[in-house]
């Protein structure tokens, strides 16, 4: 489909899409469920069910080889535990790539093999992973999980979006559904009510916003209305004034040792909420606040050095700075919800399937097929 001169579609979407997501699809017919039990780190506290994972900067201490781990903002330390994580985004890679596949074809196939892998990781007591994270980003010597691990299951609403568009599928596991959406609805409880959940909530910077996204995407999976109108208020409220500048920009993302990348996460995170909560009667991507913050002003800000990085005002990133930018979602969510072709013709252009972990590990979104409702 020609996209040249005018607005962007949905359809224009799926052509630039179709012959990855077919490509991804194939190769995820192929995979076996791999979960949190697989494999398992000394460092742990937790059971095999539980998901564990190890802060990302932190590293040993060189005097005290022995003691505490100590930080190095910005520094990824190669040989932290990183099992559980590789597994969720794979796991996420696997059910996003077959639900797209769905939704472009309708062969029931993709059902099914998707369905394998969710009840691997949701459903089957041998395999499943426990509704909480109590364990993640822990640090060797200082703590055995915090709440600022709650960021790795972003990887979660991919799965938690696929089962929507997969549930009315002829072949479909209703039990499983059933199942699998009572798990999201436990993890939303420990999310809401568990201090590392709160913690996470009332984060200021991409953490924050992190935690709304992922509630609002697991609480439209349950039905949790309540919950919805919560994560609208707490955008409206909370994310867009204390966060966003008045000229679009991110100042907590900025101050850090990689502005560029944790800029380009937290526009994709606020976009995300804007895509996932939007209604007729309350559409968050014409929302602003009372001084003018809003989304569009976001994009418009950072589009031009995504467009042309070489034009970014600050200091490269301390790592990955060559791994930025990819085709992220708020180019292409905003591209839709603002008929901006610029945006979405550079969105085209970007690498739709990057393979750096880093990258992966911070891109919330990889199937926008399945978000376009």
């Amino acid at each position: 489909m020609k996209v040249t001169g005018q607005s962007p579609k949905r359809d224009a979407v799926v052509t630039t899409l179709e012959p990855h997501i077919l490509a991804e699809a194939r190769w995820a017919m192929q995979q076996q469920p791999i979960t949190v039990t697989a494999q398992t780190s000394v460092r742990s506290t937790g059971g095999k069910h539980d998901f564990f994972s190890e802060g990302d900067y932190w590293w040993p201490d060189s005097t005290n080889l022995q003691g505490p781990y100590i930080q190095r903002d910005g520094m990824t330390n190669p040989d932290n535990f990183v099992a559980h994580r590789q597994a969720m985004i794979r796991f996420s890679r696997i059910v996003g790539s077959l639900a797209s596949a769905y939704v472009l074809t309708h062969d029931e196939r993709y059902v099914r093999q998707a369905f394998q892998h969710l009840k691997a990781w949701f459903v089957d007591a041998d395999t499943r992973m426990n509704p909480s994270l109590l364990y993640a980003q822990a640090i060797k010597g200082r703590f055995t999980g915090r709440g600022i691990g709650i960021i790795d299951t972003i990887h979660l609403m991919e799965a938690a979006q696929a089962v929507q568009v997969m549930e009315s599928a002829k072949s479909v596991d209703k039990k499983a559904v059933v199942a699998i959406k009572r798990w999201f609805a436990d993890y939303l409880t420990w999310l809401t009510t568990h201090p590392y959940g709160r913690d996470e909530m009332n984060a200021k910077n991409n953490h924050g916003t992190c935690w709304v996204m992922q509630v609002a995407a697991f609480a439209r999976l349950t039905g949790n209305d309540t919950l919805m109108t919560f994560c609208r208020n707490r955008y409206k409220n909370v994310l867009l004034p204390d966060q966003m500048a008045a000229d679009g920009s991110f100042p907590q993302e900025l101050r850090r040792t990689k502005p560029y990348g944790y800029s380009l996460f937290n526009l994709d995170a606020m976009t995300t909420i804007c895509q996932i909560l939007s209604t007729p009667t309350d559409n968050l991507w014409t929302y602003q606040t009372s001084d003018g913050r809003n989304i569009r002003t976001g994009v418009t800000y950072l589009y031009p050095f995504v467009d042309n990085k070489a034009k970014w005002p600050l200091k490269p990133d301390i790592m990955y700075w060559n791994d930025w930018p990819v085709a992220h979602p708020f180019l292409v969510f905003g591209a839709l919800a603002y008929g901006q072709n610029e945006w979405f013709t550079t969105w085209k252009r970007l690498d739709h399937d990057p393979q750096v972990e880093e990258v992966l590990r911070n891109l919330p979104i990889r199937n926008p097929v399945i978000w376009l409702n």
